[in-house]
């Protein structure tokens, strides 16, 4: 049996007591699987005093500074789940690292904003810089993508990837509420932050996107390069058509290799009723990766929590153990391309579009003369409702067109005095 390896742990919240919980409890499991044992030798966090229903007091040393256990002699492996792009994360990965520590990591927007130059580092150090928890939760999709699909060009990848999102828009067809009700239940119910803006206006969702694409395409990570959209404006009536129409509304993580470069799209997406990605519902993430060679295959899972979260941070710790390192981005850092961003105004595809209008004569006139003009063309139409002078609804389903010209009919659409409201846009994809 060789000596244990020895854990230092950055972190000590829902999913680090999580980890420091199931390491106790699944100790002679993994040192079985391992082949030796997994050992906390350290630990630091802002509370040093909170119950976290597990006993730190024999043989783990306390860190009141984070980049101290970074470079602790007794560390072995740095398991950083402090979270932020920036300052003590950023810090601690970066000491640990030339240190010549192994690291763990659950930090998707380290990674996503300075992926590419911390696994550079990682591999000059030769050592391994793990994130399975950063994607996913408990879903295996990091390894999935990395070393299970290896052999396969990826077609795309896209997938569910936000679990507050999904949550509200499953409960806003299930009720028929509205956006604002729903987010303040999932607020009570601590599925969404008091400030959910980074996951309601699609910012985790690229995060994760950014992460996934470079491992698919070989690609540098490119957060920047990701088009975001989040769900704050679709509503009820939204969610209604959408079924009408044979859709189901999910916010979606899209990646895929064009002639212009790597697209990747964060935003609501009507995605077609039977089709797998549709039918997952409430706090669940999938994933969808698509192989020239494998074809379609199909990751579901929960996609946060202490359970599922330290559940992935525990694999790549054993992978360690195995003394399985990897590059982390599956390629070595100097091979990884610089590929351009493929510009969303060449995205090519059908809308749904639904207009608050004045129920006037000549409305409807004046909605598909701008059409026309533009050259899109219109699949099918419905009209609600009979409220003279009052706003009613108007839904329009476009056949494929270019982003760019849609983007000019929306802002022509805008512009009538007959439209009392913002156009709903939503774009529908063939899943």
């Amino acid at each position: 049996m060789s000596d244990p390896l020895r854990l230092g742990i950055a972190g000590l919240g829902t999913v680090g007591a999580g980890v420091l919980i199931l390491l106790q409890e699944q100790q002679d499991l993994l040192r079985q699987r391992c082949g030796r044992a997994l050992q906390v030798t350290a630990v630091s966090s802002r509370d040093r005093y909170k119950n976290r229903g597990v006993d730190l007091a024999s043989g783990v040393t306390w860190h009141e500074d984070a980049r101290a256990l970074a470079k602790a002699a007794h560390v072995d492996v740095v398991i950083e789940l402090i979270g932020g792009a920036e300052g003590i994360a950023r810090q601690v990965v970066e000491t640990a690292l030339d240190a010549g520590k192994h690291v763990v990591t659950a930090n998707k927007a380290l990674l996503a904003l300075h992926g590419s130059e911390l696994a550079a580092r990682a591999e000059k150090a030769d050592r391994a810089l793990c994130y399975e928890a950063a994607v996913g939760g408990g879903i295996p999709v990091v390894k999935a993508i990395r070393e299970g699909l290896a052999a396969n060009r990826f077609e795309r990848v896209y997938g569910i990837l936000n679990g507050t999102c999904n949550y509200i828009l499953t409960k806003m067809e299930n009720t028929g509420d509205d956006f604002d009700k729903v987010l303040l239940e999932a607020q009570g119910l601590g599925y969404a932050e008091a400030d959910p803006s980074f996951d309601v206006d699609g910012i985790d969702t690229a995060h994760k996107l950014s992460i996934l694409a470079s491992l698919a395409y070989g690609t540098h990570v490119d957060f920047p390069g990701v088009y975001i959209e989040g769900i704050r404006h679709i509503g009820a009536l939204d969610i209604q058509f959408a079924r009408e129409f044979g859709y189901r509304i999910k916010l979606l993580g899209l990646a895929r290799r064009t002639a212009r470069g790597i697209e990747q799209r964060v935003h609501p997406c009507m995605a077609p009723l039977g089709s797998p990605i549709s039918e997952v519902g409430g706090v669940t993430n999938a994933v969808v990766a698509v192989g020239n060679y494998a074809g379609q295959s199909v990751f579901e899972g929960p996609g946060a929590g202490a359970g599922p979260t330290a559940s992935a941070v525990i694999a790549d710790i054993v992978d360690i153990a195995r003394n399985q390192i990897l590059p982390p981005f599956a390629a070595p850092s100097s091979r990884l391309e610089r590929a351009p961003a493929s510009p969303m105004d060449l995205h090519q595809g059908a809308y749904y579009v639904r207009l608050t209008v004045l129920d006037q004569p000549g409305v409807m006139a004046a909605i598909t003369a701008i059409m026309a003009e533009q050259g899109v063309s219109i699949d099918s139409i419905i009209q609600r409702g009979r409220a003279p002078g009052a706003g009613v609804p108007v839904v329009l389903i476009t056949h494929e067109t270019e982003e760019a010209r849609m983007n000019q009919v929306l802002a022509q659409l805008t512009a009538l005095k007959q439209v009392t409201e913002p156009p709903v846009r939503i774009r529908i994809e063939k899943l």
